[in-house]
């Protein structure tokens, strides 16, 4: 593990919920990640004033630790057809380990975990493939938060093989009617609650008023989220990943979500980074790369409203 500082430990290992091993990032000024090596997922993301970034149900409380809900930032990852495999893929319910040899990567970043999935024999009765699954996680400067994922596929007996990805982000919002999308504008998109239908966004800014559930195509490499009340926007810069899946199950179907709080629909929004329109397929020795670079920003006004093209303009 890298990154220990005088002042402050960058890479803390340590116990989390029932007594799971987790690994708390800290950076320099205050900010923070908390990653769990059950599904390599994020848990936690703190500004340097010590503000939640990452939407957390108090319905986790009470159920087991692999909920849906629960993980604010896992991985899905879906290796061949839709059919015998769970929901999401199975990366986000396997136990990673720490890659204590990974390959050189270049950071800038004090603040970083390294971790590595493989498949089990259990893994393999289920899909027949070798793979590498390498993850990096790391805290950036400013309080950024990076995560790069690696997949190879390492099958001996020269078999190519087929995958899907997403990176499943909830994000903290105070009040999602007060919420907008910058960047999916004038883009394809398959509706999930119309029986995946595909249609084109119509509106200047995707704004919320029920349940969406949508996958966005060949989005571009930034998309801002805009928080009017906190007076904050998300950015997600990504590379490698086309797609983005927008969700937010707004009342009726938050009811119904049994790790999910009647009224918690109002306070997050899910936007994920992903390649799902065209699946990844790789030979073997062929690596997958992709990346997602999340920061929150303070919001720019113009004329008493959000002005996004700022954001989604600047570097």
């Amino acid at each position: 593990m890298a990154g220990s500082g005088s002042e402050r430990v960058a890479v803390e290992l340590c116990k989390g919920i029932n007594g799971l091993d987790k690994v708390v990032l800290r950076g320099p000024r205050g900010s923070s990640a908390e990653v769990y090596l059950y599904g390599g997922h994020v848990t936690s993301w703190r500004n340097d004033h010590g503000e939640e970034l990452l939407f957390v149900s108090s319905k986790v409380l009470y159920f087991q630790f692999a909920s849906s809900s629960l993980p604010k930032l896992a991985l899905n990852l879906q290796f061949g057809s839709h059919g015998s495999l769970e929901q999401h893929g199975f990366a986000r319910n396997k136990f990673w380990s720490i890659d204590i040899d990974p390959p050189p990567f270049p950071t800038n970043s004090k603040s970083f975990i390294d971790l590595i999935l493989k498949p089990s024999e259990e893994d393999t009765q289920k899909w027949p493939h070798s793979y590498e699954f390498r993850l990096r996680i790391a805290l950036g400067p400013g309080g950024d938060l990076m995560l790069t994922s690696r997949v190879r596929n390492t099958n001996a007996d020269g078999k190519p093989f087929t995958f899907a990805f997403a990176y499943h982000t909830y994000f903290s919002v105070s009040d999602i009617s007060e919420v907008r999308v910058e960047g999916l504008e004038t883009l394809d998109y398959f509706d999930n609650l119309q029986n995946k239908e595909r249609f084109t966004e119509q509106g200047d800014a995707l704004t919320f008023e029920s349940e969406v559930d949508k996958i966005y195509l060949s989005t571009p490499t930034k998309i801002a989220i805009l928080d009017h009340e906190k007076k904050r926007t998300f950015v997600l810069r990504k590379e490698g990943i086309p797609d983005a899946v927008v969700w937010n199950p707004w009342d009726k179907k938050a009811k119904t979500m049994t790790d999910f709080g009647d009224d918690e629909y109002m306070h997050m929004l899910c936007v994920e980074a992903a390649a799902v329109e065209k699946p990844i397929t790789l030979k073997p020795g062929e690596e997958w790369k992709g990346r997602l670079e999340l920061s929150a920003v303070p919001s720019s006004y113009c004329s008493g409203q959000l002005d996004p093209q700022k954001v989604l303009q600047s570097s």
